[in-house]
């Protein structure tokens, strides 16, 4: 009963500096980072974080010189059980206190096909850095004179937790784990551009 996970896309390059190459702020109330975990093999359970910052910066229309960065907060996890929360903020995963924060770092943004990329990068999380690279799709951008220039993006990628540390773990009488050790994790982003 147990779960993981992480995330994904984003923040290392200051406010400042991410304005000046063309910076994208993230709407978080249309956005999330989400992961899911199987439980007991049979079954898949999902959750999310609640405290993230994603910082984007590209100048071109086509992203090739996009970059990405993201900090989560551990102890923000959130998989609707207060009892399971607590278990993954403790030493067995994420110990939230002593590694209060995840973080990813962008050193390849790629297209490769029609709206799809590869955004590679490196992935810290319990102070272990591991390569990964997740798929994205842009699902759209458009200009409104209310509401700016967005952009919407789905970023998908999957680790293995014991990579990261993330070490605790029980088998069931079948031989199969409590916990997965596989996480998906799968970031919805709208992008608002920055002003001028």
């Amino acid at each position: 009963m147990k779960r993981i996970v992480f995330a994904l896309l984003v923040a290392g390059i200051a406010a400042s500096t991410a304005m000046a190459q063309g910076g994208w702020s993230t709407d978080k109330a249309h956005s999330n980072v989400a992961f899911a975990v199987r439980h007991l093999v049979i079954s898949e359970v999902v959750g999310n974080f609640k405290e993230w910052d994603v910082t984007v910066a590209s100048k071109k229309d086509d992203w090739s010189d996009a970059t990405v960065s993201a900090v989560i907060k551990t102890g923000s996890i959130n998989t609707e059980n207060e009892r399971r929360d607590g278990h993954l903020k403790s030493d067995d995963f994420f110990n939230a206190e002593k590694f209060p924060e995840m973080k990813f770092v962008s050193t390849k943004f790629e297209k490769v096909g029609e709206n799809k990329y590869k955004i590679s990068g490196d992935l810290t999380i319990r102070n272990i850095t591991k390569p990964v690279t997740f798929d994205a799709e842009i699902l759209g951008t458009i200009s409104d004179p209310r509401m700016g220039t967005r952009s919407g993006w789905k970023a998908t990628t999957e680790i293995n937790r014991f990579d990261f540390g993330l070490k605790w773990n029980m088998a069931t009488e079948a031989g199969g784990l409590v916990a997965g050790d596989k996480v998906k994790i799968t970031v919805n982003l709208e992008l608002v551009k920055e002003s001028t």
